[in-house]
């Protein structure tokens, strides 16, 4: 068995909406049927008792060691603790060879999870051992590193329960939520609108406190110290006991609290000076730890916080209860568990000696033995929910001191003897206040009902009904994609939109082109969506970056299928029919929002089909709005969009809208008729989103297919009198479309110059010269300058060949070089002809016919 490719599948794609690995996997002869292989079921099941039943593949009834691949990689992730569920192995027209689809959470947890399900069953193949132990070790240790910690994924989580999209940026906790002008980002348990200075000012302790205490916030007195004879001068001026701790710490580290004597304090100070060069020395406050979490301007939760500590029990040494303390299942090393295991180190030992205890000492039955003077979690202490106990004048005292410091989202240290009472009325104060607060003691508290403290953060950076989404568009089809959605950015710019677009020309923002080339896949779109100056997406879906890939988000607001066409790549990546075609097209269909449109050629029976796969509402187009399935949806009362008299035609029941195709200059009065199309797609889609029809009326006006609007989609030149058609056509379908549009236009004589694409299948690309020959006086046949994997002179014995039974076409000439064919068609051309250039080198063509134009 090898597996020769594997893809990870970033978005909703051909198999799931969930992220995915796809691999292909070549399987020997006998390895088709694990049957063939004599006691390896049982061999696989002795080393993975797990594992899920083994279903047959394909029409044989026979179980393919592809598919046992498949499962051993799902189930060992779900094992492993992972939320994943799906997976499937489907048979490719290649003998033995399969596609793998295996859902995962964290991609780098999936992808070992694959290579482990590779060693296991070649170790079952092989008869050899196997640690299954080891490996759920392994992934579980991975997935932990890799996926988000408790807070942030938290938030995360109320995010998606609100249909808040989201992408994490960072291998760490920065993750964005909501798309373009409306997204928000957040690191970990802090949020964009916290500004540097705020959390500069969280970091300086000293200049915290007397921040506090100018807004009549309780705080402990004291000062930051030099040395160690400072510090002992500071604790005895401010009156022991004291606490010491670095200036700029976080999460307890290096903090000894209750320092009684000058060799306590040397100790605090050199576990302080570990942790920060500025050492703060501040008067010791009795009485139990407490933290206050403020969100905006309130009070979300509060936890009494105790310290590491065992309860004796006469048998035990410390040592030992500790380590009875941390086989707690919920304690762990680091975030990701409720708790976190007590830490045994020189500070426990320090703080042990204090009572009287060393590691080794039995304490008696019922004595509480304290490890740490703090209570962090992060160090091993518990947490209690105390919310409900919260006193209003405690609330307000941790909201004042937030909004001082100017935190977003705050952790307010408090010490009292209880949060029931006034902070003054018992000489308690505020230690200290945290940007970025952990959540964990909140969400999982150790005693207690746990808060929501995502769904409160993410309340507070999105109103009620917001869902940080903007209009996401999608198009895709065979030909009239980048048409479509240039124009569909057209319309909604004149709603004085800022948009996004992205198409086989580049990615666009408001207008401006930030990235050239074929910028239709995920990763555009992608980068579109990040980008804050945008207030509507519109993005050209081809199928390349639907297979690599996936698509760049879960849902869209509306999805555009132009057609279904032989010529769009079959035969690659096993996508070799119609219907298979039509099966990937229609992703973008099957993840249009609830609330969203498809809007789907009814002429075109593949695409019209795709309508049942729709969640949302639907609206068809086509030029004959007698056709059955445009008849049938109009009668129903739903959206169609038709031509009729010279009209472009939208109605929704008694609803009618008429625009005059003599205003729309893109289909030159109606006579070209697949842009006729492509208006009735764009203005389908514009509809769904809600555009004013005075703007929408304007910006058909005001679209006009020139080189520089839409490059390569129908451009028009006149060189002496001749008519020169510039286009990117490269398919039969887009072919024939061409052919159509030229007949409506009157000439004297008609030549074509044309190439083809080596990556099409032979019959493609020979069936377009078969129909032109029958459309065109002369053809004038050009070699790329990339053949696309064919061989030197290839492509164009296939165009040749096409020419073979023409109809019309009685001079064939066989240029090498673009350009040159260029000039060799203009340097002919008489006053009334017209000639057709399927151009390769899109930009660098149409601007070289202007400057051949330009020259006369």
């Amino acid at each position: 068995m090898e597996v020769t490719r594997i893809r990870a599948l970033r978005g909703p794609n051909l198999w799931t909406h969930n992220t995915a690995l796809e691999a292909v996997v070549r399987c020997a002869d006998k390895e088709c049927c694990i049957h063939k292989l004599p006691g390896f079921e049982a061999r696989l099941r002795a080393r993975f008792p797990a594992l899920s039943p083994l279903q047959p593949v394909g029409h044989n009834d026979e179980i393919p060691l592809a598919h046992v691949l498949e499962l051993v990689a799902l189930d060992l992730q779900a094992e492993a603790g992972c939320p994943v569920t799906f997976s499937r192995t489907t048979p490719t027209l290649e003998h033995c060879v399969f596609q793998v689809v295996v859902e995962y959470s964290e991609e780098a947890v999936g992808r070992l999870a694959f290579e482990l399900a590779q060693q296991l069953c070649q170790a079952a193949h092989d008869d050899q051992p196997f640690d299954l132990a080891a490996a759920l070790t392994q992934l579980r240790e991975l997935d932990e590193d890799v996926r988000l910690g408790p807070s942030t994924g938290a938030i995360v989580r109320a995010a998606v329960a609100r249909n808040i999209p989201y992408r994490r940026l960072t291998e760490g906790s920065l993750v964005q939520f909501g798309w373009g002008s409306r997204q928000r980002r957040i690191q970990a348990a802090e949020v964009d609108s916290t500004s540097a200075i705020a959390e500069a000012i969280a970091q300086d302790k000293e200049l915290t406190k007397k921040l506090l205490d100018a807004a009549g916030v309780p705080v402990p007195h004291g000062r930051t110290v030099e040395n160690l004879d400072d510090a002992w001068a500071a604790a005895c001026a401010i009156g022991l006991p004291v606490v010491v701790k670095p200036l700029d710490g976080n999460q307890g580290k290096g903090v000894t609290v209750d320092i009684t004597s000058r060799e306590q304090l040397q100790s605090a100070f050199a576990a302080a000076t570990e942790h920060g060069d500025e050492i703060l020395v501040e008067r010791f406050l009795p009485g139990n730890d407490f933290r206050l979490l403020v969100v905006g301007d309130k009070l979300v939760a509060a936890a009494r916080r105790d310290p590491p500590q065992v309860i004796g029990d006469g048998v035990h040494t410390v040592r030992e209860l500790v380590d009875l303390v941390n086989s707690d299942p919920r304690r762990g090393s680091g975030h990701a568990t409720s708790l976190t295991k007590i830490r045994f180190d020189e500070i426990a030992l320090a703080r042990l000696a204090t009572q009287g205890h060393s590691a080794t000492s039995i304490p008696v039955k019922g004595e509480r033995v304290i490890l740490r003077n703090n209570a962090n979690l992060s160090t091993g202490g518990t947490a209690t929910d105390v919310t409900d106990d919260v006193h209003p004048e405690v609330a307000a005292r941790a909201v004042a001191a937030a909004q001082m410091i100017g935190l977003d989202i705050c952790g307010v240290d408090l010490v009292c003897d209880s949060v029931i009472k006034p902070i003054e009325e018992q000489r308690g104060g505020i230690v200290e206040v945290n940007a970025a607060p952990g959540l964990r003691m909140h969400l999982s508290p150790s005693y207690g009902k746990g808060r929501a403290i995502g769904e409160a953060i993410v309340s507070s950076m999105f109103r009620d009904g917001d869902d940080g989404r903007i209009p996401v568009v999608a198009v895709t089809g065979t030909n009239g994609k980048t048409t479509t959605v240039r124009l569909i950015a057209h319309l909604l710019a004149q709603q004085g939109l800022r948009v996004g677009m992205t198409n086989t020309d580049g990615v666009y923002i408001n207008g401006a082109r930030i990235d050239s080339g074929d910028c239709s896949g995920p990763r555009s779109a992608r980068n579109v969506l990040l980008h804050p100056d945008v207030d509507a997406a519109v993005f050209e879906t081809a199928r390349g970056g639907l297979l690599r890939e996936g698509l760049a988000f879960d849902r869209c607001q509306v999805a555009v299928v132009t057609n279904i066409g032989s010529g769009d790549h079959l035969g690659l990546n096993y996508i070799t029919t119609l219907e298979d075609l039509a099966v990937l097209k229609r992703v973008i269909v099957q993840n249009v929002a609830d609330s969203g449109v498809a809007v789907l050629n009814a002429a075109d029976p593949m695409v019209a089909a795709m309508a049942r796969n729709c969640r949302g509402n639907v609206t068809f187009f086509a030029a004959d709005s007698f056709h059955p399935v445009m008849a049938t949806h109009r009668a129903q009362g739903k959206r169609v969009v038709f031509v009729e008299d010279g009209m472009l035609v939208a109605a929704e029941g008694a609803v009618i809208e008429r625009i005059p195709l003599a205003d729309v200059p893109l289909t030159h009065g109606g006579s070209i008729g697949f842009q006729v199309e492509n208006v009735m797609a764009s203005v389908a889609a514009a509809w769904a989103l809600g555009l004013d029809w005075a703007a929408l009326r304007a910006g058909l006006r005001s679209f006009v297919t020139d080189s520089h609007n839409a490059p390569g989609r129908f451009n028009l030149f006149h060189y002496r009198g001749a008519t020169i058609i510039a286009d990117y056509g490269h398919n039969p379908d887009a072919i024939t479309a061409l052919v159509k549009a030229v007949e409506t236009m009157p000439a004297r004589r008609r030549s074509v110059v044309i190439s083809g694409a080596g990556d099409r299948r032979d019959q493609d690309i020979t069936q377009q010269t078969e129909i032109l020959g029958n459309a065109f006086d002369e053809v004038l046949l050009y070699q790329d300058q990339c053949q696309r994997g064919r061989a030197d002179g290839e492509v164009l014995a296939l165009l040749r060949a096409g020419l073979t039974h023409a109809k019309r076409t009685s001079v064939t000439k066989e240029i090498h070089g673009e350009f040159l064919a260029i000039d060799t068609a203009m340097d002919q051309l008489e006053k009334g002809d017209l000639c057709l250039i399927l151009v390769d080198q899109v930009e660098e063509s149409l601007a070289y016919i202007a400057q051949r134009i330009a020259r006369g």
